[in-house]
């Protein structure tokens, strides 16, 4: 391929390497020039281009890419049309990636001009989620890198989608005197939801005595008529002749491992019975929270052998005590389809540390803060937008004249930050699956980063908090689940829902926004700063 710059005299049939106006004419990068393209860039004055020539040897990008996808074996993906010189690869159906990385890093170390991207190896993906694509950076490839490429794909498959098989699982949990029955029955629910959400079904529970013949018998009954049998022991497993692994001996099982190197869930024993999995859950388990359970329990719901050796591999990246939880839900009800989300803009309060004027009131770009909280609020598609107010409330609902919001007056706004979230959750419609918790005195937001928030709390089903952070530290706002709606009611005084949130029996979803989930204007030199200004018609 010829790359540079082209005299129009030669450029019949050349490819544009940027988009180029000249006069009426408008040609997109990409365009293969025609003899009317060279015409009318001669009478507008132009004499040269920069385009790419391809010679005989090479091959267009778009057919290059489609040559690569099918030299490519793979299971359960399908390959989408070539543009721009890339296929994108999907999952057919929701099960767990896997890939040859050896295979990929080959095939990216022939020539630059050729590459490909695919998901981690045992990613979780839905049904036509992207798990892969093709690229070709230039305009053409040689055929000779692309006959390489094809020859390394030849006999190997490259990666593939591993779909959950639908899996019958029984539940077995021993009890002991200290045990209370409500936390068997949370488990249960965790552990439901957890199955549901890899496309399989908890058929039935045992809840026989923390004895090694008890356990034993139950674990053969729910072994008859399941595919996996999982064990949640009263106690922590600490020894490989502990009741629960003993058990599964007993049971006329195999113990394959005991223990993994994946923090939460060092205590998981792996164990089999007449060729079905029996899993011995760590107590993390009983948390929605994501730990090493989720990914053996995924796996094997995929059908994806695991062994001692894949357990004993997990260590490096098991370390999982700081990372965002893995969206679970913690009620028996099913994950909502559709999560509409309310915005509130909490504007009650009293501006204290301003000395006198109502921040709030303060204008940016001549638009007081108040109403450019609701604007974007409205742009990031708030359904509705609540203006909860209370502190010259009169003002401040003046300054919204004219927006489709819904003004909440909390007559308690001088108790605190309580009682404007509890004014937010009153007036949240049924439809709505979550409200986003919105301080109306943070002007460095913008509509994209509430809808970045929201489009995280609706790919995790909507029953998750969503929590702005900047460098990993929490910030504002923070998208409440509906699940959490009652237990607002429980806050008194200036507290917000820290507590509820950090407790640990829901997941937690943090989104990084950078400063602007930092910045707050409580003093007029913070407002200054954020280019507020402060007139006398606000005080």
């Amino acid at each position: 391929m010829i790359f540079g710059e082209t005299p129009l005299a030669d450029a019949l049939g050349a490819i544009l390497a940027h988009s180029t106006h000249a006069g009426d004419l408008k040609l997109k990068k990409g365009h293969v020039l025609t003899e009317s393209d060279i015409r009318q860039l001669r009478e507008a004055g132009v004499s040269k281009v920069i385009a790419a020539r391809l010679q005989e040897a090479d091959i267009e990008e778009n057919t290059a890419a489609l040559k690569i996808a099918e030299a490519l074996q793979w299971f359960g993906v399908r390959a989408g049309p070539a543009s721009t010189g890339r296929v994108n690869c999907y999952a057919e159906a929701s099960g767990l990636f896997t890939v040859d990385a050896d295979l990929i890093n080959t095939i990216n170390s022939v020539d630059p001009s050729v590459t490909i991207a695919t998901l981690k190896t045992y990613e979780r993906v839905e049904q036509e989620q992207m798990a892969a694509t093709i690229k070709i950076i230039p305009f053409a490839v040689p055929t000779a890198i692309l006959d390489k490429i094809c020859e390394l794909a030849r006999g190997r498959q490259a990666f593939g989608v591993h779909s959950f098989a639908g899996s019958r699982i029984g539940l077995i949990q021993t009890t002991l005197p200290s045990v209370k029955p409500t936390v068997l029955d949370k488990t249960r629910r965790v552990t439901e939801a957890r199955i549901a959400a890899n496309h399989g079904v908890l058929t039935s529970e045992l809840r026989p005595a923390h004895q090694g013949d008890a356990l034993a018998a139950a674990i053969r009954e729910q072994q008859k008529s399941n595919d996996i049998v999982i064990v949640f022991g009263a106690s922590a497993v600490v020894d490989q002749d502990d009741i629960v692994p003993a058990a599964i001996r007993e049971a006329g099982g195999t113990v394959h491992h005991v223990g993994m190197p994946v923090d939460p869930g060092n205590l998981l024993v792996l164990g089999e019975l007449d060729g079905k999995p029996v899993i011995g859950a760590p107590g993390c388990a009983r948390s929605p929270k994501e730990n090493g359970f989720d990914w053996i329990l995924e796996r094997l719901m995929a059908e994806v052998p695991v062994t001692k050796a894949d357990i004993v591999g997990l260590g490096v990246g098991g370390l999982l005590m700081e990372i965002p939880t893995r969206p679970q839900p913690r009620d028996p009800r099913q994950p909502v389809t559709r999560s509409d989300v309310a915005i509130a803009v909490l504007a009650a309060g009293q501006s204290t540390r301003m000395n006198g004027p109502n921040k709030l009131l303060a204008t940016f770009d001549d638009v007081p803060l108040i109403r450019r909280s609701a604007m974007i609020a409205i742009a990031a598609g708030g359904d509705p937008v609540i203006a909860v107010l209370g502190h010259m409330a009169e003002q401040c609902s003046a300054a919204l004249d004219g927006l489709s919001v819904v003004i909440a007056l909390n007559k308690d706004f001088a108790s605190g930050l309580a009682s404007s979230l509890q004014t937010a959750i009153r007036n949240v419609p049924p439809s709505a699956d979550g409200v986003m918790m919105l301080l109306a005195d943070m002007p460095a937001l913008t509509a994209v980063d509430l809808k970045s928030m929201i489009r995280q709390f609706q790919d995790a089903g909507g029953q998750s908090v969503v929590r702005a952070t900047y460098k990993g530290k929490r910030g504002n706002p923070v998208l409440l689940p509906r699940l959490l709606f009652d237990e607002v009611f429980t806050l008194a005084g200036d507290v917000g829902a820290r507590h509820l949130i950090e407790r640990g029996d829901i997941p937690v979803i943090d989104v990084e926004l950078g400063e602007a989930a930092a910045i707050d204007v409580d003093t007029p030199d913070m407002l200054n700063r954020a280019g507020g200004t402060i007139t006398e018609t606000i005080r």
